[in-house]
């Protein structure tokens, strides 16, 4: 087994993918994902803000060591994109690249290792020794499927790289800020105030000198700062959206949002 102590979203357990004890394990193709239902904050990669910033608000987690997430909803336990089936409720829906990863990951079969194997969660209903279903093996050796399973892994394991490498300068610029955003619905008494998250600082950015601003531009990070600052409008259309399927949050006291994965 991988080193489980602490799983990451949506896995609840790791195994590593074997030609000899998986050897008569298929995969049977799934139209939904009930591991979705009801989670508001997904992780995501910089490569991904372009497509992301059309359909969520991007914001950062909060602690040292931040990520970047999009929101499927603003409250715990809220996702407007995903019926009670695990359906996506929108057919051009970007789905971000960790849920399609799902039920799949590379990671150390021990604390100590260096290499990354590839392994997949156990309880996972698309995987087993299946009548039908697509092989995962073909005498002994791994199917163009299971290439292709592992292609698309390393593909998000060097996108993460990337990812923590913008995280560190973002740090090092100084550039995150604890974010608030208050939306005031029509006729409600008092606005819905949420925090929780971070988010950059726009006075900052615009302050930073000349010479870094240009490396920033030719590196491909101003852009992407951009795409952030842009889908934070998108958070009144997710509360919209939550208000119109009766997911609205207590009008009582405002209502923070946990960003945290």
């Amino acid at each position: 087994m991988a080193s489980t102590a602490q799983l990451p979203l949506f896995y609840n357990g790791l195994e590593p993918l074997s030609s000899d004890t998986h050897a008569n394990y298929k995969v049977r193709p799934q139209d939904s994902a009930p591991f979705l239902v009801g989670q508001h904050a997904i992780p995501i990669t910089v490569d991904e803000f372009p497509l992301v910033q059309r359909h969520m608000p991007i914001v950062f987690s909060t602690g040292d060591d931040a990520i970047p997430l999009a929101l499927m909803g603003l409250n715990e336990g809220v996702n407007v994109f995903v019926g009670d089936d695990g359906k996506l409720t929108e057919s051009t829906f970007y789905v971000p690249a960790y849920v399609r990863r799902y039920p799949y990951m590379l990671a150390r079969l021990h604390p100590d290792a260096q290499e990354l194997s590839l392994c997949f969660d156990p309880t996972s209903p698309t995987l087993g020794e299946f009548e039908d279903g697509d092989a995962l093996f073909e005498n002994g050796q791994p199917t163009e499927l299971t290439k292709n399973i592992l292609g698309f892994n390393e593909s998000f394991e060097q996108a993460g790289a990337r990812t923590q490498n913008f995280m560190n300068e973002l740090r090092e610029l100084e550039l995150l800020m604890d974010g608030e955003v208050t939306i005031q619905p029509d006729g409600a008494e008092q606005p819905f105030v949420y925090r929780g998250f971070q988010m950059i600082n726009e006075e900052k950015l615009v302050d930073l000198r000349g010479d870094a601003l240009r490396k920033m531009s030719k590196s491909g990070m101003l852009p992407l700062l951009y795409a952030h600052l842009f889908s934070l409008s998108l958070m009144r259309d997710i509360f919209a959206r939550q208000v119109q399927l009766g997911q609205a949050p207590q009008q009582q006291m405002p209502a923070p949002a946990p960003f945290n994965v």
